[in-house]
């Protein structure tokens, strides 16, 4: 781990079998441990494979960063324009549909840098609130999210495989003052 993060970049078609293999490992990673192996294969077949990821680099309404340290791939994250819940706000939210870090590139400062560089990329979409939705025993994650200024603002349900779980769905506002109108 000598090397630091060096770059932050949009992702690109060719990034489709890397990107599939990123997200599956670091999605095992974060949630294998606490779910069945029947639960996470069959999440992980539905969500990440090539031919899935090269779809997501194509949809003109998903928007892939790669957090790079050299050439190793350090991280990514997602941002999904499309429906919110009612407890986001915001005139124009977008979906930080995911957001990973490799577990040997956590607490090296890969994580500060690749969600500066989501909001950048959610404030040019033209979006004035990003909102996600994290596992509620996912306390880490949860955590830098508040570091990140996202606040709590409700729950929904995620299925993985068979199993129903409940989601924290937090959001934060682009605006300097990093309040929701009206609501906060």
């Amino acid at each position: 781990m000598a090397e630091r993060l060096t770059t932050v970049r949009l992702a690109s078609p060719a990034d489709a079998a890397a990107l599939a293999e990123l997200g599956s490992r670091t999605f095992r990673d974060a949630f294998e441990a606490e779910n069945t192996p029947e639960d996470m294969a069959l999440y992980l077949a539905s969500s990440y494979g090539p031919e899935l990821q090269s779809a997501e680099l194509r949809n003109a309404a998903v928007v892939t960063l790669l957090a790079e340290a050299g050439s190793e791939l350090a991280g990514y994250s997602q941002l999904r324009e499309g429906s919110e819940p009612a407890c986001v706000g915001g005139s124009r939210p977008i979906e930080l549909w995911r957001f990973y870090v490799e577990r040997a590139w956590q607490g090296q400062g890969v994580a500060q840098t690749l969600m500066e560089a989501t909001l950048e990329a959610a404030r040019a979409r033209g979006a004035d609130t990003v909102w996600l939705s994290v596992w509620e025993r996912n306390q880490r994650a949860q955590a830098f999210y508040r570091k990140s200024g996202f606040l709590d603002r409700g729950e929904q349900p995620f299925i993985l495989g068979h199993d129903r779980q409940t989601d924290r769905v937090m959001a934060r506002p682009l605006a300097a003052d990093r309040r929701f109108p009206g609501i906060d």
